[in-house]
């Protein structure tokens, strides 16, 4: 384990700290749906992708992208699960419940050869049955959150890092296979309910993850432009273009729930 591999997983420890805190934060702020759009964003994946970009070609980003492409479906599996067992069940078991159907999903995903029409199929598939889902899960109000502490934030921070550098060493020490599936686990998600379950109640979590699932549809999107483009416009351009897609499909969900809010209160 060198520098090329622990200088990418620092790099990914504290961005996915800083998305997860600032999520949890404005969830108890401005509620689910706002911090599932922050949640949903590949500000995560985006260095992990600019790393590759620097030690592989464009042929191998275009390639991580579709691999990627078709996993991201099994996030959306995750998600449903959660939000269904956290209605009922405790932290733990919630996350490990939906992690568990997550590892089954990704099993049966990655023994398959995908093309990019096959791998879009996947997620049109999933998506039509997780959208209508996740409405039943997306509604639950936010309580009054516990009472901030000085050391509330650097948990938050801690709890997050220590998670991702745990599962992406796991990964690496464990195996080829067992890497490819923990390159690309729901860390923030993941990370997302450890923090907030506990805090403000498994339903309300619920809302914030399957809030997210119509979020997810802008990673689609980023991963399908980084795959066709990644070879054509090189790997650089090709990434601030996707991160440019996810960010413009949020920001066009946020402005639209916006605009209905607006339209139902009659301004």
């Amino acid at each position: 384990m060198d520098v090329s591999f622990w200088l990418p997983l620092i790099m990914k420890m504290l961005t996915s700290a800083a998305i997860v805190v600032a999520a949890s934060l404005v969830v108890e702020r401005s509620g689910p749906f706002v911090g599932a759009m922050i949640a949903t964003l590949p500000i995560s994946a985006g260095p992990a992708y600019a790393f590759l970009a620097l030690d592989h070609g464009s042929d191998f980003i275009s390639a991580s992208a579709l691999a990627g492409l078709k996993v991201s479906a099994a996030t959306v599996v995750y998600m449903l699960v959660y939000a269904a067992a956290a209605q009922r069940m405790g932290v733990l078991a919630s996350v490990g419940s939906a992690l568990a159907v997550w590892a089954v999903s990704i099993s049966v995903i990655l023994k398959g050869q995908w093309s990019f029409g096959g791998a879009l199929a996947l997620n049109g598939a999933v998506y039509a049955v997780a959208i209508p889902l996740a409405r039943k899960f997306s509604a639950a109000g936010m309580p009054v959150s516990a009472k901030k502490r000085a050391w509330d934030i650097p948990f938050r921070a801690a709890l997050v890092m220590l998670v991702v550098g745990v599962t992406v060493v796991a990964g690496r020490t464990l195996g080829p296979s067992i890497a490819a599936a923990a390159a690309l686990a729901p860390v923030v998600l993941m990370s997302l309910a450890l923090i907030l379950h506990p805090r403000v109640g498994g339903a309300a979590t619920a809302s914030v993850v399957a809030n997210g699932v119509p979020g997810m549809i802008g990673f689609v999107g980023a991963l399908s432009l980084l795959h066709l483009c990644a070879v054509r416009l090189g790997a650089a351009l090709s990434l601030i273009l996707a991160l440019g897609v996810s960010i413009g499909w949020n920001a066009s969900l946020m402005a639209a729930r916006r605009w209905r809010l607006l339209g139902r209160v009659g301004v």
